[in-house]
């Protein structure tokens, strides 16, 4: 038995090549491709509800990633929003490279066939410059996240940055990746 190639290698060898044809470009180097996947997670509500443990809410998006995140900080006082300068609002991660294909696999084969109810995600979630957006209610569909071991559930958001010039390129490139995107009728 063979070792299945990685997604990056798949890209070079198949799917660039494919996409230049299909995009009807002269060169390979102006086919789109990845540039970095953000995962980033709201805890304003958590800090509030709980005091000021969220070091589970790190530690959950350390397993998801393989990465340390970065702890998000207000940068002026909100009082209609009872935020205080400095105050943590968020954690994030930006994948790039082996980290990010990899994670985009796991996304595609592993967790996103987890949802329930699952028929597709939309593809209006384009943001105009070929990025795409997801935003998650539970954390709980990523394989390393243990359901027993879950304090309090959280959403967590995963923007796609691609050199797509155009949603319609974005969308071609994520296709060629077997994204699940839902059927046009």
């Amino acid at each position: 038995m063979t070792p299945s190639k990685d997604l990056k290698t798949r890209f070079r060898e198949e799917i660039a090549p494919a996409l230049k044809e299909t995009l009807g470009l002269k060169n390979i180097n102006a086919v789109p491709k990845l540039s970095k996947i953000t995962l980033n997670i709201g805890i304003g509500s958590i800090v509030q509800s709980s005091g000021k443990d969220f070091s589970f809410v790190v530690e959950n998006l350390t397993k998801i990633s393989g990465q340390k995140p970065v702890i998000n900080k207000a940068r002026k006082a909100i009082s209609n929003f009872k935020i205080r300068e400095d105050q943590p609002v968020g954690v994030s991660v930006t994948l790039r490279g082996k980290r990010m294909y990899d994670f985009f696999d796991k996304l595609i084969n592993i967790t996103i066939p987890r949802f329930r109810d699952f028929r597709g995600l939309s593809p209006r979630s384009f943001d105009g410059n070929g990025n795409y957006s997801i935003g998650l209610k539970e954390h709980i569909s990523f394989p390393e996240i243990n359901p027993d071991d879950v304090l309090q559930l959280h959403g967590i958001q995963i923007v796609i940055t691609t050199t797509a010039k155009s949603n319609k390129e974005g969308q071609t490139l994520l296709e060629a990746f077997k994204f699940p995107f839902k059927k046009q009728q």
